[in-house]
């Protein structure tokens, strides 16, 4: 009697996962001959089970050489057609602090010819220290978003004074009279009346100044840069190329107004596929953007403006990855999905975006990835309803459980807002993050003990102060 065969035989598993494929920016990924997740970074690999079965779960991978490749092919990109086209103005890419803050992003991207851009003053704080340790040269721009307090507008001068190529952008009207007055270059950022296909309810917008009012701006010699931003992941190219043909109508009235106006930064909001099949590319898009540019300008008779852009999510997201381990099993009846599977972290804590703006995430097997398969939803191990992922209601297609063997599971695309959006509910612990990068493996943050954080809700040695 032949025994029953529990892996599928001839299937292309990798294919199955959507691994290998640039379309689901997951070309680095593949699947082993045990069935195991993969990661390639050149001659080296990582397997994700193995990493995970050392380490333990939840657990956080970061791979800085994807973050290097990304940034180094977009900024590629520009600069290639830029020159193909015969575009006059320059490409600078400025990375936004607040998609990912952790000093293992920030590193690489600005080894790797990044600007930044900061939101607050803590933000800047952390850009003075990579100043004040040599980290980065005078060449990098800091531009300066988000409202700002007198501590944000006292350090953005303090570093000015010490040499920084620093750029505060007026957010509001109270702002204007003391950053007009700053000795260096400055910026206005624009509340674009237009909608766009994105995360974001633009239907009111407290950010930026009306199209009306900076076009009543008194005349600033040190106005140098016009800045805009749609949205966040932003779903169709035609809303960025709308933005961009509107935003010049603005750049053009506000350049015969304020003669060293010479660069628009069109801010953030370039997607990621996460499972969207046919979703736009950066290689189309940034050759769009420069035949754009180009052809309204030599219609307005004005220079070719520098362009900057701050697509933070669409460079590092790909670069990390969350693994869970599945704890238990619980059957689901008259649903889409047959069982619940409970994971040992949380998506309400490690993974906001999932119960903040149901955020469908590329979630496979890390192990068992070529065994029979079940549809199934997905329970975090906080005591709250809403700590799931369901792929909107749909399922996810999972391994079915065995009673030997671990069974651990990738979600994709982690890399962007999830650590700084983090919380404790249930005074849960962080996952343990590493960096793989080289052929080694580097503990960046241990998991957390009780003790660590009941330090952050205010005990001490289990007492109360």
């Amino acid at each position: 009697m032949k025994k029953k065969k529990t892996k599928k035989q001839g299937k292309n598993w990798k294919k199955f996962w959507k691994l290998g494929v640039d379309e689901f920016n997951t070309q680095y990924f593949g699947v082993s001959k045990d069935g195991e997740l993969t990661v390639a970074e050149g001659h080296n690999s990582y397997n994700i089970a193995d990493l995970a079965t050392k380490y333990g779960t939840p657990l956080q991978v970061v791979f800085p050489f994807i973050i290097e490749d990304r940034l180094e092919d977009l900024i590629g990109y520009f600069n290639a057609y830029i020159k193909i086209l015969g575009y006059k103005g320059k490409f600078f890419y400025h990375y936004p602090m607040k998609v990912n803050q952790n000093r293992e992003f920030i590193l690489p991207l600005i080894s790797e010819g990044a600007n930044l851009e900061v939101t607050s003053a803590n933000e800047l704080w952390l850009v003075k220290k990579l100043w004040e340790g040599e980290k980065f040269s005078g060449k990098i721009r800091v531009l300066c978003n988000g409202p700002k307090t007198d501590q944000y507008l006292d350090l953005i001068e303090e570093l000015r004074s010490k040499g920084m190529n620093i750029v505060p952008i007026i957010e509001g009207s109270e702002e204007i009279e003391r950053i007009s007055k700053f000795k260096g270059d400055i910026g206005i950022r624009v509340d674009l009346d237009i909608k766009a296909d994105t995360h974001w309810d633009k239907k009111f917008d407290r950010f930026g100044l009306s199209e009306k009012d900076v076009l009543l701006l008194n005349k600033m010699k040190n106005l140098k840069v016009m800045h805009y931003h749609l949205g966040s992941q932003i779903k169709t190219q035609k809303s960025i190329l709308e933005g961009i043909k509107h935003a010049f109508t603005i750049y053009e009235k506000l350049q015969k107004i304020h003669h060293n106006l010479d660069t628009l930064d069109i801010g953030g909001g370039f997607g990621i596929p996460y499972e969207k099949k046919n979703f736009y590319t950066a290689k189309n898009v940034s050759n769009k953007i420069i035949k754009i540019l180009k052809n309204l300008s030599n219609k307005a008779g004005i220079k070719h403006p520098n362009l900057a852009v701050e697509w933070g999510q669409y460079v590092v997201a790909p670069a990390e990855i969350t693994i869970y381990k599945v704890i238990s099993e619980k059957p689901i009846l008259k649903a889409n999905a047959n069982s619940w599977y409970v994971v040992d972290g949380s998506f309400i804590n490690d993974l906001k975006d999932t119960w903040a703006i149901h955020q469908k995430w590329h979630a496979i097997p890390a192990n068992n990835m070529d065994v029979n398969l079940k549809r199934v939803w997905l329970a975090g191990s906080t005591c709250d309803s809403d700590d799931k992922y369901t792929a909107g209601g749909n399922y996810i297609l999972l391994p079915k459980l065995s009673e030997n063997k671990n069974q651990f599971i990738a979600v994709l695309d982690t890399g962007a807002y999830q650590d700084a959006l983090a919380s404790h509910h249930c005074l849960l612990s962080a996952p343990t993050k590493i960096v793989a990068q080289d052929g080694m493996i580097k503990i960046v943050r241990k998991k957390e003990t009780a003790e660590s954080i009941g330090k952050l809700f205010g005990w001490t040695n289990g007492e109360h102060k």
